[in-house]
Parts: structure tokens; C-alpha cells; sequence
């Protein structure tokens, strides 16, 4: 998402772009693909939710804005599987969902007031208590006297799936974000919006975009390394040993594989490179699963207190429907648990085995229907970890090497690794390699507007 951003930006701006992605899929960590079977899949659900106004701008420049359905709700199982849900009612921000907050299940009374007397404080503050800085969510929350039962069953519920990280390892800031843009600021914010084609047909409109501006996409391109010289990119050096110049590079990679295509000493010379290394990884786990009849009516679900944090329903949401693997599978549900440590040494039996379970839990038809067919994505290494302090070793767009720039959602964009902070960042280093070239242009867009009742409470 971040190459992809930054190459259409570029484009537009006249510069002859040149893609090369060593996959043979575009989409990097957000990609599906083709099973053996012939069944496509995504490797893992990836959502957008309205205050992502950049990841709307990229999907609306490649044309993939009409693929993305949105929902005026969300909807909440807890474990006994009764449902809720949130839905806007019409007023401005942050009154708009405090009604359907006070009918929300799974939450005891006094649970729901601790929960309304934080997020006034998130709201006095204008999203910016003064404490959130350099400690833990979990840390923050303790302080604001937060039950058990509300930090496991909503807190952590949001965040774990928004942050990919657990409450005890990701900064306050961070949490507090996700609540101040996506539920308090302002109405439209968090609406969710879930894909309804495979991952890999968004992007066949970039590669299209790029093309029509005498740009190209070139997959199975395996970058080997930078070549440095004297303190600037002399080429781009592949793996088959071709080499490639050009007026500016790009890297739009993970942070752990461009210090891999740098020179060693470069890396331990140059403190914006070696501190890459302080930078951690979150695992994501996405468990597919095809049953032989259709076990809820749901397009989504997400759950309360339980390893599993959502249920897609992809037999609903996409359209057309993905081909059944079989003439016996009716319905086609995927499972993500993001910050999944925990299975990360697991068999594919064993998640698939506790993902099962779970979905019998809250899906009452599950537990007569059967599992014809299963499989089990592991991304070890998702996402940076959000911890406390992590951005001062995330580094901006322009790199001390002259030519080379840095994209992805780990550089300092101001968000943590979503869809969303890769585009940004696609598109800060396409400003950054454009005001060096003389060539002032803006790509990023602005947050969405507080609301004016959002301005009496702060």
C-alpha cells in the first residue's frame, strides 16, 4: 500500500514511475492470493473505517472506491452469543452513538459509566491527556480506575484489533487515538468499510493508473540491495545481478528488509537506520474456515471477551461470492486474532481446532454445522508494535542518503500500522521526493473535522 500510494502520487505528478514488488501478487501484507484448490483468499480481513481519509483518496484515484461497502453500524457477540448493536443516532459527534453505548450487551452498568467518565476525559482533552505519552494503555486505563470487565470487553476489543497489540504493550497515545478519531470527533468516523472483491482486484486498478501515465509494474522483482556511493544511491541491485538508475529511490518495504539492502556500516553509522532495530513486530492470525451450511446471517461480528476477535462473514461481503471449495461448503467465514503471541508456535490444526470452538460459542448454528474445509494464515511479523516511546525511532520520509526515501507504515506518519498509515506514508515520500525537486505538491489529506458539539466538550 505505501509503493503502491506513493507510485500512483508520483505518476500523477509526471515522473515516470517504475513498481517492482518481488511478489508475484501486489498488496504486500494486505494481498490475497490463490490456493491450491483454486480458491482466492486474503491473507488476512483488512478493514477501512471512515476517518481513514487517505486510504478513501488512493482507493478513489485507482478506482477501487465503489468496491468498498459500508456499514452505519457495528455489531458485537459476547460469548453466550447474544448480539448488539451500535448504530448513529442523528446527532452530531460525540452524541451520535452514546445511545446505542447505554444499550450495548456485555457490559454491566457501573462497567458502562467508568467507560463514559474516560472517554469525557479523552474529549476534554481534545485527545491529548496529558499523561498518555511514554506508558502503556493498559497503565492508563488502571489509572482511570477501569473495571476487568470493561477493559476485556471493550478496550481491548477495539484496540487489540485496531493496534494489533494488547493493551499492556501499546502507548496510551495510541488507544486514545483510535477512540478520538473513529467514535468521538466526529459522526462519520467510524463507519466501517469492508472490501467486497478480493485484495488483489483493488489493486489491479493501480497497476492500470500507473500504466496510463507511462508508469509499470514489474512483479518477481527480487531486490538485492542499494548501492552506495559516496553518500548517495548510485543503483538498485537485483538479485539476478541486473541493475537499475534513477532520479530517486523509494524503499517501500518492511524496515527489518531495507536494513538488509543496505551496507552494514552504513546501518551502524547512520542512527535513522540502526534504530530501525529497536523497532518490533506484532504477529496477525487469519483462520478461514468453509462450513457445509450457512451458521449466521451476520456480515460481521465482533466478540467480546474471547481469543477470536472478529468474524467475517466473506460469503455475505463479497460479491459475487468466492467459489465454494466443494459442492458440500455453504458458507465461508474468516477469524482474525490480531496480537496473537500466543499462536504463533500452534499447529494449523490446533487454531483451526480453537477458532472451532469459539464459533460454536457465539454462532448457535455451528455447533450442528460441519467444517469441510480450513486454512490458517500466520503473519508474524504483521505490524510494528506500538509500544511506548516507539516514535522516536520511526523515520521520516527523507532518508540522510541522498536519493533514497522511505515509505511504509512504520516510518513517522502519525498513525500505528493500519492501511491508512501506509498510504500516508506513500504519499509524504512522494512530497518529500517532489519538494526536492523543486516540485511543491500536497497529497495528504486532513483528518476529518471535529464536530462543533465535539468543541464544547474540549
Amino acid at each position: 500500500m505505501a509503493g503502491l500510494s506513493c507510485g500512483i502520487a508520483l505518476a500523477e505528478a509526471g515522473w515516470r514511475v517504475r513498481l517492482y514488488e518481488k511478489r508475484p501478487h501486489l498488496g504486500g501484507r494486505a494481498a490475497s492470493y490463490t490456493l491450491p484448490d483454486g480458491t482466492e483468499i486474503d491473507n488476512c480481513q483488512h478493514v477501512t473505517l471512515g476517518c481513514c481519509t487517505n486510504l478513501d483518496d488512493f482507493y478513489g484515484r485507482v478506482g477501487a472506491r465503489e468496491k468498498i461497502r459500508f456499514f452505519d453500524y457495528l455489531a458485537f457477540a459476547d460469548a453466550s452469543g447474544r448480539i448488539s448493536r451500535m448504530r448513529a443516532a442523528a446527532l452530531p459527534a460525540p452524541l451520535h452513538l452514546a445511545l446505542a453505548f447505554v444499550r450495548l450487551g456485555g457490559l454491566r452498568a457501573g462497567e458502562k459509566w467508568a467507560i463514559a467518565r474516560a472517554l469525557n476525559e479523552i474529549l476534554r482533552s481534545g485527545g491529548r491527556p496529558s499523561d498518555a505519552r511514554g506508558i502503556t494503555m493498559l497503565e492508563w486505563l488502571e489509572r482511570r480506575r477501569q473495571p476487568a470487565g470493561a477493559i476485556a470487553n471493550f478496550w481491548r476489543l477495539v484496540l487489540v484489533s485496531a493496534l494489533d497489540e494488547e493493551l499492556d504493550r501499546a502507548e496510551a497515545q495510541y488507544g486514545i487515538d483510535v477512540f478520538w478519531k473513529s467514535f468521538l470527533v466526529n459522526r462519520a468516523g467510524f463507519r466501517m468499510g469492508v472490501p467486497a472483491a478480493p485484495l488483489g482486484e483493488l489493486y489491479e486498478g493501480c497497476r492500470k493508473a500507473l500504466e496510463r501515465r507511462g508508469g509499470e509494474i514489474r512483479t518477481r522483482a527480487r531486490v538485492a540491495r542499494f548501492r552506495i556511493e559516496q553518500e548517495r544511491v548510485g543503483a538498485l541491485a537485483f538479485e539476478d545481478g541486473n541493475e537499475e538508475i534513477a532520479d530517486a529511490y523509494v524503499a517501500a518495504v518492511p524496515h527489518g528488509a531495507l536494513l538488509e539492502m543496505l551496507p552494514a556500516e552504513l546501518v551502524e553509522r547512520e542512527p535513522v537506520f540502526g534504530n530501525l532495530r529497536r523497532l518490533q513486530a506484532s504477529p496477525i492470525t487469519g483462520v478461514h474456515l468453509w462450513y457445509d451450511r450457512t451458521v449466521t446471517e451476520e456480515p460481521f461480528l465482533a466478540l467480546m471477551g474471547l481469543e477470536s476477535q472478529w468474524i467475517f462473514n466473506k460469503t455475505a461481503l463479497l460479491n459475487p461470492a468466492p467459489a465454494p471449495p466443494n459442492e458440500s461448503a455453504k458458507q465461508y467465514l474468516q477469524v482474525v486474532i490480531s496480537a496473537s503471541y500466543d499462536l504463533v508456535s500452534e499447529s494449523r490444526q490446533e487454531i483451526i481446532e480453537r477458532a472451532r470452538k469459539e464459533m460454536e460459542l457465539v454462532l448457535p448454528a455451528a455447533r450442528e454445522a460441519q467444517v469441510v474445509k480450513a486454512t490458517v494464515v500466520k503473519e508474524t511479523a504483521a505490524t510494528f508494535s506500538p509500544a511506548p516511546g516507539v516514535d522516536q525511532w520511526r523515520p521520516e520520509s527523507q532518508s540522510p542518503i541522498g536519493q533514497l526515501f522511505l515509505a511504509g507504515d512504520w516510518t513517522r506518519t502519525g498513525w500505528p500500522a493500519t492501511m491508512e498509515g501506509a498510504v500516508r506514508s506513500g504519499y509524504l515520500a512522494a512530497q518529500a521526493v517532489l519538494n526536492l525537486a523543486g516540485q511543491h505538491r500536497t497529497f495528504l489529506q486532513p483528518d476529518l473535522p471535529a464536530e462543533g458539539f465535539v468543541h464544547l466538550w474540549s
